[in-house]
């Protein structure tokens, strides 16, 4: 199984292309916001789009909600396709997606500025910010059962061009999800902190300071947390061990809570308390 993946900042048509990349490179799947999309079909999985606020749905997307990554590779082994394209806004949450779902790596990155004219990215960011609408890479009929209500374009194309020249490459849909009519939502540093030092208080380390919090970009795109500590430790602890278990509690912890990906946690020992 070979896995290729096609990476763009959220609103600027990964989707509206996806099935056109999936022919082109002869992958018979699609992973697309928690979805599992084969032959037109959704064969597994749960999509981002049906959650009710926008941290639901990066959490679905990347495959963290307890039992969905699970349901996806058990389909995924039984459909063995022979490639698949995983959607997503980042290289870091591609690969998330891969490792989630126990993909092979990432053969190849497609970016969306590599297949799509600036005005095309910039038509679909004005549907995607000013009208909420998302696109699903299948047709109408299969979108029934999973988004009763949700429905508002199925087979319309975001961008028209002349209805005699103009090919389709199968169907998709158009939803909007309940989430897009509740504005931006904006997670400060300082909430990011306060879970961190709840995290690392409630296990074996004494005392928490110097808590920075960083974001690391590529252009406008916000990838992922850097977040950084210095800790003091109670004598008698074998200290890798601990700060190699406080690390991935940290990281699951922000990640579950604020749905944004934390690619650094570092941690810096600078005492030990040991007792008279």
């Amino acid at each position: 199984m070979d896995v290729i993946a096609l990476v763009g900042p959220s609103g600027t048509g990964k989707s509206h292309r996806a099935l056109v990349i999936a022919h082109k490179h002869k992958a018979d799947a699609i992973i697309d916001d928690g979805i599992l999309i084969s032959d037109g079909k959704i064969i597994a999985g749960h999509s981002a789009k049906q959650e009710a606020s926008r941290i639901m749905a990066v959490r679905r997307a990347i495959f963290i909600l307890p039992g969905h990554a699970e349901e996806v590779r058990q389909a995924i082994e039984k459909v063995n396709p022979h490639r698949i394209l995983v959607l997503g806004t980042s290289e870091n949450m591609v690969h998330k997606i891969a490792r989630a779902l126990k993909l092979p790596a990432i053969s190849q990155i497609i970016n969306i500025e590599d297949i799509a004219s600036k005005a095309d990215i910039e038509k679909a960011q004005f549907y995607r910010l000013k009208q909420g609408k998302h696109i699903i890479p299948v047709p109408t009929i299969e979108l029934k059962p999973h988004f009763s209500g949700f429905l508002i374009d199925p087979v319309q194309s975001f961008f028209k061009r002349s209805s005699n020249k103009r090919r389709r490459l199968g169907e998709k849909s158009i939803v909007r999800p309940v989430f897009s009519y509740y504005g931006k939502l904006s997670i400060d540093d300082h909430a990011v902190a306060a879970i961190v030092r709840k995290v690392v208080l409630e296990g074996e380390i004494s005392e928490i300071s110097n808590i920075e919090v960083g974001h690391l970009y590529k252009g406008d795109d916000d990838l992922g947390l850097k977040v950084s500590c210095s800790v003091m430790l109670t004598y008698g602890n074998h200290i890798p061990t601990l700060i190699t278990k406080t690390q991935r509690a940290v990281r699951q912890a922000v990640e579950y809570m604020t749905g944004m990906m934390v690619h650094e946690v570092d941690i810096v020992v600078k005492a030990l308390y040991v007792q008279a």
